[in-house]
């Protein structure tokens, strides 16, 4: 039981709990309130337990980077460098856009491109057959492309660099026109058999002037036909082959077995088929005019 005297130290003692109290809740409500605060600034609070940066001393605990203090990288910031349009992680494969089996107005155009430069032999037919197939194989293969056979957006930019718009009568196999073979600037004095394997031709130069231009056929990957200057050294209208025993009429020799003669197999098969070294020409015609013209010591310059 309370005394008199008691009574005012319970009721101070209850007015300091009671003031206790609202301390308690003045304080719980600003801490909120600056939480609240901080939340809308864009901080974050940081634990005390956060990774160390990599550039902090060992032992040490570096804050992370305040989102409010750090730039978000934009597209209109100049100095963020950004992805270039079209890239990703892995490089895609290139659009196949005719294949095997394709029948269109386009293949058509893909195979007077490929005759324009010596690749089909065949008039035009817009089906995309075998043959076709090959002779993308063999543009593939020179150009150092994958030889899929299949004409993809890689191969068919390439041919479109080499080669013109065909013409009605190139689409229907009247025709075909080349690009003229850039001349090697060995090629322009004197008497020149001119050979490209770029655009597979021969030309006959006579001081820098072209006098013809016919196809050519060149040694495989195993049996190559050497590049380089050389003069012719003999003649044999009738030869035949000592090591393979085939005809090489018209044969004009420039270094050791190989030489410029006409080929009744390249003549048959076009480029479905290779020399073994020697510069084969497929029209009777013109290598017999050829061989006419052409006199022991004069130059023969094959190129790229």
């Amino acid at each position: 039981m309370l005394r008199k005297s008691d009574i005012p130290r319970a009721a101070t003692g209850r007015a300091a709990i009671r003031r206790t109290a609202v301390r308690r809740v003045v304080i719980r409500r600003t801490l909120a309130a600056a939480a609240v605060l901080a939340v809308t600034a864009g901080c974050t609070a940081q634990a005390a337990t956060s990774r160390p940066a990599a550039d902090a001393k060992p032992g040490s605990t570096a804050p992370a980077p305040d989102a409010a203090s750090t730039p978000t990288p934009s597209a209109s910031d100049p100095g963020t460098p950004s992805a270039k349009p079209g890239k990703s992680a892995t490089t895609a494969e290139p659009e196949v856009l005719m294949a095997s089996g394709t029948k269109s107005e386009r293949v058509r155009e893909l195979q007077a491109r490929l005759a324009q430069i010596g690749w089909f032999d065949d008039t035009p037919t817009g089906t995309y057959g075998p043959v076709t197939v090959a002779s993308v194989k063999g543009f593939q293969g020179k150009r150092g492309l994958p030889t899929t056979g299949d004409t993809d957006t890689v191969t068919w930019q390439k041919l479109l660099a080499m080669t013109k718009q065909p013409t009605r009568d190139e689409l229907t196999g009247k025709a075909v026109n080349k690009p003229t073979a850039k001349l090697d600037p060995r090629c322009r004095t004197g008497r020149v058999m001119c050979v490209s394997k770029t655009t597979r031709t021969l030309s006959w130069v006579i001081d820098g002037k072209v006098q013809s231009t016919m196809d050519v056929r060149f040694g495989s990957q195993y049996t190559p036909t050497r590049e380089g200057t050389f003069s012719v050294f003999h003649k044999s209208r009738h030869h035949v082959s000592s090591i393979y025993h085939t005809p090489m009429p018209y044969a004009m020799f420039f270094s050791g077995g190989q030489a410029v003669h006409y080929s009744a197999d390249f003549a048959a098969r076009g480029y479905n088929g290779a020399s073994h070294g020697c510069v084969n020409v497929r029209n009777e015609g013109k290598i017999a005019s050829l061989f006419a013209q052409v006199r022991q010591g004069d130059r023969v310059v094959i190129y790229w």
